[in-house]
């Protein structure tokens, strides 16, 4: 992995506290910074051969994107990324050659 193709700067947040009832039957979530500033990423649209190099053997029902970060042990499947207006949810975390140096993150984008 090249850290020169992290050219993208984004947030990694995770749900704060409890879901609070909006009155509607739905729920307010707050999110927290996982790290206090932007981190370099590499995203890039997830293509089907992407998805089996990157995520074999683990459970994944759908990507549009792969986010690529340094590791960060933090990162779950509760994640989001929030990279300037748009909106990722991780659904599959794979550590780049299992040497806790790279994650690549498996990302659905959330239309608002």
């Amino acid at each position: 992995m090249n850290p020169g193709t992290l050219r993208h700067r984004i947030v990694i947040e995770n749900p704060a506290g409890t879901p609070v009832a909006d009155g509607d039957g739905g729920f307010t979530q707050t999110w927290t910074a996982l790290v206090p500033s932007p981190v370099s990423a590499s995203i890039v649209p997830a293509t089907a051969r992407d998805l089996e190099r990157n995520v074999a053997g683990t459970v994944l029902s759908t990507a549009s994107h792969l986010v690529t970060i340094r590791y960060h042990s933090g990162v779950t499947q509760q994640t989001r990324i929030t990279f300037g207006t748009r909106l990722f949810s991780v659904t599959g975390i794979y550590d780049w050659e299992e040497r806790k140096v790279f994650q690549v993150l498996a990302c659905v984008e959330v239309v608002q």
